[in-house]
């Protein structure tokens, strides 16, 4: 009972926290749905520490929080009911403790550091904020399929580094001006014009591509899932592209409800009739 609730838990804050990620998340079988919300729920509690907890001592939080998963996975057990389900679904589909403390340390980096200078620096960060959320993601969809995962691998990470880099445009005016934080190395001493804003694009749009070809060859219902995602953020990335520089700083771009309706039943017809 304990271990159902806690995995109810992070679909309670998946749900909360991300309609689109639910909508997308729930045309999974029952078992691969309850380990992405699992997966959700943990990266979004740790970003919510860095990012929300401002009041408080944030590295003593994500330190507790590091300390109380790796006691989860090597005992299976936490009185955190996120920490259990993620802990529960790293065991099951062999997640790897190097990618989750990749993402451990890009979060904590957004405590230190604020500006991104060379794309060395920003590479690592977003593998470990969003490459290796999306193999902890494969790991799932594969289901113990090592040959399929190395060979989804590469698209896998072309995606989450693409999902991240849009939730940073459409962040940018939260990110510069409230938090003073600068994840681009195309923004040099602040400027934010057509041709940076389009250096910037042209790198996403290729994200995309690469991520499309392995999106394909997903199985089962996980390839509808991501597909879901993967329209939901390129329709979004495609009204970013088409505001000028000034809108993108001031003003938080979505998606309305209607709109991601309209996706959910394209992406359903493409998938039924196997164009995808």
């Amino acid at each position: 009972m304990y271990l159902e609730t806690s995995f109810k838990t992070s679909e309670l804050i998946t749900k909360q926290y991300s309609t689109s990620f639910s909508w997308a998340t729930f045309f999974l079988e029952k078992d691969k749905r309850k380990a992405i919300y699992a997966i959700y729920g943990f990266v979004r509690l740790a970003d919510e520490i860095v990012d929300t907890f401002h009041e408080y001592d944030k590295l003593f939080l994500l330190n507790e929080l590091r300390q109380d998963l790796y006691y989860a996975l090597n005992n299976k057990i936490s009185i955190n009911p996120v920490l259990m389900s993620f802990a529960d679904t790293a065991i099951k589909y062999d997640i790897k403790k190097e990618q989750i403390e990749s993402f451990l340390k890009s979060m904590e980096s957004d405590l230190t550091k604020s500006n991104y200078y060379y794309q060395e620096e920003l590479n690592e960060y977003v593998y470990g904020s969003a490459d290796v959320v999306g193999l902890m993601c494969l790991k799932v969809f594969c289901n113990g399929n090592t040959g399929l995962y190395k060979e989804l691998e590469l698209p896998a990470r072309k995606l989450g580094s693409a999902f991240q880099k849009v939730n940073f445009l459409r962040d940018l005016k939260n990110d510069i001006n409230e938090l003073n934080r600068n994840y681009f190395p195309e923004i040099i001493n602040g400027v934010f014009d057509v041709v940076t804003k389009e250096k910037i694009e042209a790198v996403i749009d290729s994200e995309f591509r690469e991520a499309y070809e392995g999106l394909k060859r997903l199985p089962g219902k996980s390839k509808l899932a991501v597909a879901l995602a993967y329209f939901y953020y390129m329709a979004l990335f495609k009204k970013i592209k088409k505001a000028t520089p000034e809108m993108v700083l001031s003003k938080r771009f979505r998606i309305s409800n209607f709109r991601k309706s309209l996706i959910m039943f394209k992406v359903f017809l493409m998938y039924k009739l196997k164009i995808i």
